[in-house]
């Protein structure tokens, strides 16, 4: 019954790409800062953009109609019972202070705002992407909260700050909208991981919980099959060639300047270097957007993205995504296959 389901589940997705694709042209022609504006965006400045309005969609709900967190609540790891060793989470360590936060709660509020060691973070993840980054939310002597748009640009989530309304773009961190556009936020070194790497890494660390358990269906997956589907959902930019569209991707900046490799071929070769950048990859951490339930997605195993040092080895910022989502940012960057 369960194969039924996840096969009849992955048609719909199918189904629903195609329609996506008619729905993009209606969309990009309703792509108006005055209808906008009618819509909850009194405060934010349109007149100030570094893009064409018709590249914004709808992804569906409404300003906040995805709900970030802002008040997280955390469990002890001795505490926490409902997650599957090889789930994916996104672990952060700042100062010490150790916090995972499962993909199984993110995929649905796409945000949490928090504190952690001191340091004020966004913790983000765009399902439509497989985008996980995580930013520091000061900003020139302010702390920014932000929340989802309800928008999308390259199927990317754009975030707004609640201090000026401003949109901002998840994958770069780059406000494309509104009285901050240009600004810059700064990324935090994070790992999207298995709940069983965090634990040995953090045998004390805590664990981002639901506060309230019926909210949401977590630990399903709402995007069924969506990364085996032929092409990105609701994306009217051009597609890479010579690769799969959503072959996952790793994204690491070396000298300021953004590479990509393929995820098979580091998983083929165990170990990547670019630059001073080591990728390396391990089995044992489920997709996210495979089948129904998070904890039984495929293998698609865990990426280590370290820089050497005098002090060791540290991390360093990465991103595991789809092929399309880089080219859609890096048009001029080639992705790494082989």
């Amino acid at each position: 019954m369960r194969e039924y389901w996840n096969s009849a589940c992955r048609v719909l997705v199918a189904t629903l790409a195609a329609c996506a694709v008619m729905l993009v042209s209606i969309q990009a022609a309703q792509a108006n800062p005055d209808r906008w504006r009618g819509q909850g965006w009194s405060k934010t400045d349109f007149d100030k953009k570094s893009i064409d309005y018709s590249e914004i969609l709808s992804g569906g709900p409404p300003k906040d109609g995805i709900p970030s967190i802002d008040k997280p609540q955390f469990a002890p790891i001795s505490e926490t019972k409902d997650l599957a060793s090889s789930e994916p989470v996104i672990g952060i360590d700042i100062n010490g202070d150790a916090r995972a936060y499962p993909l199984r709660i993110l995929i649905w509020h796409e945000i949490v705002n928090d504190t952690v060691g001191g340091t004020p973070v966004s913790v983000t993840y765009c399902p439509l992407c497989n985008s996980a980054v995580v930013f520091d939310r000061r900003l020139e002597g302010k702390i920014l909260d932000f929340g989802t748009t309800g928008k999308l640009r390259n199927s990317d989530l754009v975030m707004y700050d609640r201090q000026t309304e401003s949109w901002w773009q998840q994958f770069i961190g780059t406000a494309i909208v509104g009285e901050l556009l240009g600004k810059e936020l700064k990324t935090i070194p994070a790992r999207l991981e298995s709940y069983e790497n965090f634990k040995a890494r953090h045998p004390d660390g805590k664990v981002l919980v639901p506060s309230n358990k019926d909210m949401r269906a977590y630990g399903r997956n709402p995007y069924v099959g969506y990364d085996s589907a032929a092409r990105p959902f609701l994306y009217n930019g051009d597609l890479p060639k010579d690769i799969n569209p959503m072959a996952r991707v790793v994204v690491v900046k070396v000298d300021g300047k953004p590479n990509a490799v393929t995820l098979e071929l580091l998983r083929k070769k165990g170990e990547v270097k670019i630059g001073d950048v080591s990728l390396k990859w391990q089995k044992g951490q489920n997709s996210a957007l495979d089948t129904s339930q998070i904890a039984e997605g495929r293998d698609v195993g865990n990426v280590l993205a370290q820089r050497k040092t005098a002090e060791g080895d540290k991390d360093v910022v990465y991103d595991v995504t789809f092929a399309f989502v880089f080219h859609a940012f890096h048009p001029k960057q080639p992705i790494v296959k082989s």
